[in-house]
């Protein structure tokens, strides 16, 4: 059987991402995104082999822009492609899998929408897009909740009145199943271990971070909850604070709940610690000339990030490898080091060449000899979802 074309969508509200797959090649086919949909400076960018090109789509929405992708789609898959991916965000309880798309599918993400309404919303309008235009294609939705719904009652559980959980749904869910699932396999791989017997502690950091515990192939805890802002510091969320932090800024500023969202989701993190970026690469330039807010932010982020692997570790029977990835995973060496710096009740220390040396795509094993396994594994959310699409193909 000839080597089959998945295409993975990724659709915010104002953007789609996407990438050919190819289950028999390591690079995608096509890759690129259009953005600033809905607006007059809307474009289509897009990179095939080593050759990049864009193309303006004035006013388009995500149906228009679709169209327009479908062509480049078609051409670099030599007129065969065999289906369609969609990344969702949230799942809720209902799906511990991915799914193929149906009418009672799109429903269920539609009810799941108050659980996640800057993504589930953003995310349905790419899939009923594309069942417009490509209403004869098998079409998957593939879940970052999904991954942990492993999780046992004790760790998804909050400590509230147990109405809000039956009749509501208030508890923790996770996210960025889709990249803890593929790291930890490779890092499996990469170690010569089986995914099904060994046990990892998994740091997914880039704009959005999260940890978490993975024993024998299954989450066991994970930081995010509710929704993505628990958890970790990160880009321009502020990840735990005090729960009652609401009432206190509603009482002593006059906040309302929208503002004090707003401040929580798109103002904290490492750009409001900073008060100069969310970009670790900016912070740590920033850093290197003395700036003390970008000094701050860093060691917030890092501290924070250990405090959290330690806390993942009292879900794990043993600890076979340390996993850094996501864009400031693989790529800051100074957050690497700083976070393991903390950890030393865990035995980690790092050989300070080998984590130099893997960036911009480069994986490896990072750890000083005698110690605990660390690994930098590149994510690969796109493949995981081709590869979860193929699977229900076949089955």
């Amino acid at each position: 059987m000839p080597a089959r074309n998945i295409l993975v969508i990724n659709c915010g509200s104002s953007s789609i991402k996407f990438a050919l797959v190819n289950e028999a090649h390591s690079q995608f086919t096509l890759s690129g995104i259009a953005e600033c949909l809905g607006h007059h400076d809307a474009v289509l960018q897009w990179q095939r082999g080593g050759e990049k090109d864009s193309l303006m789509i004035p006013n388009a929405d995500h149906r228009a822009a679709l169209s327009q992708l479908l062509p480049l789609v078609q051409g670099a898959a030599g007129g065969k492609l065999h289906g369609i991916g969609h990344r969702v965000v949230h799942g809720g309880e209902r799906f511990t899998r991915a799914q193929r798309i149906d009418a009672a599918v799109l429903e269920a993400i539609r009810a799941t929408a108050p659980l996640a309404p800057l993504h589930n919303p953003a995310n349905l309008l790419g899939i009923e897009a594309a069942l417009k235009l490509y209403p004869n294609l098998p079409q998957v939705a593939v879940f970052d909740t999904a991954f942990h719904q492993t999780l046992p009652e004790h760790a998804y559980r909050y400590a509230l009145p147990e109405a809000l959980y039956r009749q509501h749904g208030v508890r923790r869910y996770g996210f960025h199943g889709t990249s803890h699932r593929y790291v930890s396999h490779r890092a499996a791989d990469m170690a010569g271990l089986s995914s099904g017997d060994s046990s990892w502690l998994s740091a997914h950091l880039g704009n959005g971070c999260s940890t978490c515990a993975i024993v024998n192939g299954q989450s066991r805890d994970t930081s995010m909850g509710l929704t993505p802002l628990e958890g970790l510091a990160m880009g321009t969320r502020s990840g735990d604070v005090d729960p009652n932090l609401h009432s206190h800024l509603a009482r002593t500023l006059g906040w309302n709940l929208e503002r004090i969202e707003r401040l929580l989701n798109h103002e904290s993190g490492l750009l409001g610690l900073s008060g100069l970026s969310n970009d670790m690469r900016s912070l740590e330039q920033a850093r290197d000339q003395g700036h003390a807010g970008a000094t701050l932010a860093i060691e917030v982020f890092c501290y924070r990030l250990a405090k959290s692997l330690a806390a993942m570790s009292c879900a794990l029977p043993q600890l076979d490898g340390l996993i850094f990835t996501g864009g400031i995973g693989e790529n800051s060496p100074l957050v690497r080091s700083k976070t393991v710096a903390h950890l030393k009740l865990l035995g980690l220390s790092l050989d300070k060449e080998a984590n130099a040396r893997c960036i911009r795509g480069v994986a490896g094993a990072i750890q000083s000899y005698g110690h605990p396994r660390v690994l930098v594994v590149p994510t690969n959310e796109e493949r995981q979802i081709a590869l979860d699409t193929l699977a229900l193909l076949d089955g």
